[in-house]
């Protein structure tokens, strides 16, 4: 089972049904011992960053304990921006430090927020990308986005004026900035392949 955090921050119950509409086994949670569980843990979210880690709060030590036993973790929008060290965003927040980084906001003179479908290009060797080809357009929608600086971390990047990071991964750890659930049979693929990427793991 694939259980996605439940922390009253934006678009779980969407992310929920995209996976039950794959087909995958899915719960809501905020119990530790669901969580503990899983095969796989996914912390989605809308809202600004410092709510949305404030909103987290007991459960963030729970996910850096789980993730770094190894455990598929997928962050999605402002729960992948968790995922690295800082954010500005309304002031200077610490992240869960899983990914070495900070978020900051997008540059002026462009259309911010980043807002609608944009291209991203899919490097080969991303296991969230898997037969999906070269690229792919997906869903945005953000004004702040994650300088990556850790030399482990594999990164896919979408043009807006300038490369935005689009996705990360960093061993079992995966991260997209776009909205799986919102960008059609490209997104289900990508939330497929995290499925996999679980039940593989547990299989071994």
């Amino acid at each position: 089972m694939i259980v996605v955090i439940d922390y009253n921050v934006g678009n779980v119950r969407s992310v929920c049904n995209a996976f039950r509409y794959i087909g995958c086994e899915v719960a809501l949670s905020n119990k530790p011992e669901e969580i503990e569980g899983a095969a796989g843990i996914v912390l989605p979210g809308v809202a600004a960053f410092g709510y949305a880690i404030r909103a987290l709060s007991a459960l963030s030590e729970l996910i850096r304990k789980i993730a770094l036993s190894g455990k598929p973790l997928l962050g999605i929008c402002v729960g992948y921006q968790m995922l690295f060290d800082r954010s500005s965003e309304f002031g200077q927040h610490n992240g869960l430090g899983l990914v070495s980084g900070d978020v900051i906001p997008i540059p002026a003179g462009r259309t911010i927020p980043h807002m609608g479908w944009n291209q991203v290009k899919l490097p080969e060797d991303m296991d969230l990308f898997a037969e999906l080809g070269k690229e792919k357009h997906f869903y945005f929608a953000h004004s702040f986005y994650a300088n990556v600086t850790d030399r482990q971390a594999k990164v896919a990047y979408t043009d807006y004026g300038l490369r935005l990071t689009a996705a990360v991964q960093k061993a079992n750890i995966y991260g997209v900035q776009f909205h799986p659930e919102k960008s059609g049979k490209a997104g289900l693929k990508v939330l497929k392949n995290f499925v996999e990427i679980c039940e593989n793991r547990r299989r071994r």
